[in-house]
């Protein structure tokens, strides 16, 4: 069984993961609405790209 030989530090531990970090999604505001939206998606509204894409309801 693989046990470790020493003690990690907190400073080695941290430096180990680092890397690990929440994912801030790429929020939008939309210049033909107005709304916010995550950029390269459909807004709430059915508009993609300065067109009209689905039908609202």
């Amino acid at each position: 069984m693989a046990t470790p030989s020493n003690k990690n530090s907190k400073s080695h531990k941290r430096n180990r993961r680092g890397h690990i970090g929440l994912n801030v999604p790429n929020i939008v505001l939309d210049q033909a609405t107005g709304e916010y939206r995550v950029s390269h998606r459909v807004s709430p509204s059915g508009a993609y790209n300065g067109k009209q894409v689905t039908e609202n309801k």
